[in-house]
């Protein structure tokens, strides 16, 4: 309507001062068509001097009862620049920001005199960001009392945001004289990331306060003194007082070895693959002069295995640590290596075990050992020496002399079936309550005395002893869902073509098995349900 009022105007000039604006004219005569039912004054401007008479000019438009008449529209008033307020909340002292489900504040203007409604002083008014998206962007939450400057878009005061926030001596700058060469992003909980410029000792700090400060620390290292920090170390520090996991699924890498600058790969392995290609060299040298020996070998293609297959680059989840000058574990109770194949360990030098109450060593097959160049010693400070082959034969062989003695006490050798000594041919023979001395040649006794009585005897106890197998107990479940299958029949097929027939409990455990060669023997489900 306002743009059709504008589209035919009439104007005229008048002596007659009862002309007022929203009068209606009749027009007589030759007028445009368009004036026929009369014209609506809009506007009036008098003029009188005293050299002349009062004098009206008016506009006028068309009278219409469809168009009515809408006058120029006012200017709105543009804000520019900005004007200062502070976040507001509806609760004192609010330990969170107070925002709406699109992340709006509501801000209580420093001019407003008005008393308002605690958190209600504004409408909903946006927070400026420097990076915003819809499911990305950067917003730290506003408390309540923080100063903000606002802007309005276009000057329009009736789309006010928020610009950005300032400190004020109710909330001072973190970053001031004591440490401005710092840039610190820290948030009310004092959740922080800290980044220290000073030439020379420049360090990052990361941190959190939960977990007793849980901390990352990299670079020049400092305490919390104030203002003045003194140095507590260098390099990289990962801390907390609670629990920490460092995982990675396709292999960890921790190393010692020099990357000077940071100028090479993150896989850069080469010292430590060259230490374990030396180890390999070492044992396969071994392993000849134990074969020779007619010693167990150790398993070298297992151990060539793990290097190229696994270790090498991280082609596997493996997990590779690697220092030139040493490596240390310490722990005031305990430390336990497992492993579900083989445990390797090979040194260019010299192993040492050193416990201060028992050292044991139990393998299901075999022990071996083999020294190849200054033999092998054995030494009990105080209680007995025991060497037993419970299940088999019991070998002692010497290139040279083989030394028994008992500085104290006897020496006992029995047998149950025979005691056979020989050397040079001739032989001395105990055996079924005979004593039986031959020769090739001659047989020599020197004795001042030499006596001879009736038949006796004297009988040594034989040690006895108990077959140890491996014992195992089967249990029977359902795939998947691991639950124990209750009355399920199985049969154990043993080494030697034995069957045995089992049925598990209600917890799915079938009875205790201790048949030698149990380890290897196979379980079979016996109904097909």
């Amino acid at each position: 309507e306002r743009y059709l009022n504008q589209r035919i105007r009439l104007r005229g000039m008048t002596t007659s001062a009862t002309l007022a604006p929203g009068q209606e004219l009749k027009v007589k005569g030759d007028a445009p068509e368009a004036f026929r039912k009369g014209a609506i004054i809009t506007q009036i401007t008098n003029s009188a001097r005293r050299d002349s008479s009062f004098e009206m000019a008016f506009t006028a438009i068309p009278y219409s009862e469809t168009v009515c008449f809408r006058p120029e529209r006012v200017p709105k008033p543009v804000m520019a620049g900005t004007i200062p307020a502070r976040v507001s909340s509806t609760k004192v002292n609010d330990t969170y920001g107070d925002i709406d489900k699109d992340g709006l504040y509501r801000v209580s203007f420093d001019f407003d005199r008005e008393k308002w409604p605690q958190g209600g002083e504004s409408l909903w008014v946006r927070l400026a960001r420097p990076y915003a998206g819809e499911k990305y962007g950067f917003h730290w939450p506003l408390l309540e009392g923080t100063e903000v400057a606002i802007a309005f878009e276009g000057g329009d005061p009736d789309r006010p945001y928020i610009a950005h926030a300032l400190h004020d001596s109710m909330h001072p700058d973190h970053v001031n004289l004591y440490n401005y060469k710092r840039n610190v992003l820290r948030t009310p909980a004092n959740n922080k990331l800290r980044m220290d410029d000073e030439r020379g000792r420049e360090h990052i700090k990361l941190s959190t306060e939960y977990g007793g400060k849980s901390q990352l620390n990299l670079g020049h290292l400092v305490d919390s003194q104030r203002p003045h920090p003194d140095k507590r170390g260098e390099g990289f520090e990962l801390r907390t007082d609670d629990w920490g996991a460092i995982r990675a699924g396709k292999g960890l890498f921790i190393s010692a070895d020099k990357q000077a600058r940071a100028g090479g790969e993150v896989l850069a392995m080469e010292a430590a693959l060259n230490q374990l290609q030396q180890a390999q060299a070492l044992t396969e040298t071994l392993c000849g002069a134990a074969e020779t020996a007619k010693a167990e070998l150790a398993d070298l293609q297992q151990q060539k295995a793990l290097l190229s297959e696994t270790l090498a680059e991280l082609k596997k989840s493996a997990l590779l640590l690697s220092a030139p000058e040493g490596i240390a574990q310490t722990t005031t109770k305990s430390l336990q290596l497992a492993a579900g194949e083989n445990i390797i360990a090979t040194s260019g030098k010299s192993t040492d075990f050193s416990v201060l109450k028992k050292f044991t060593v139990a393998a299901g097959d075999r022990i071996s050992l083999f020294a190849q160049k200054l033999g092998i010693k054995l030494f009990a400070g105080k209680g007995r020496v025991e060497i037993e082959a419970q299940g088999d034969e019991m070998g002692l062989a010497a290139l040279k002399d083989i030394t028994v003695n008992s500085h104290e006490g006897k020496v006992i050798i029995s047998a149950k079936k025979e005691i056979l000594l020989v050397s040079g041919g001739g032989y001395i023979r105990i055996g079924n309550g005979q004593v039986e001395c031959g020769a090739p040649n001659h047989i020599i006794q020197r004795a001042t005395a030499w006596q001879k009585f009736g038949g006796q005897s004297v009988s040594q106890s034989i040690q006895q002893w108990q077959t140890a197998n491996y014992a195992v107990t089967p249990k029977a479940v359902r795939a998947y869902k691991i639950s124990p299958l209750a009355r399920q029949n199985m049969q154990l097929h043993a080494e030697d073509g034995g069957v045995q027939a089992l049925s598990t409990a209600q917890n799915g455990k079938s009875p205790l098995q201790k048949q030698v060669g149990v380890e290897i023997s196979q379980l079979k489900i016996k109904d097909e349900e």
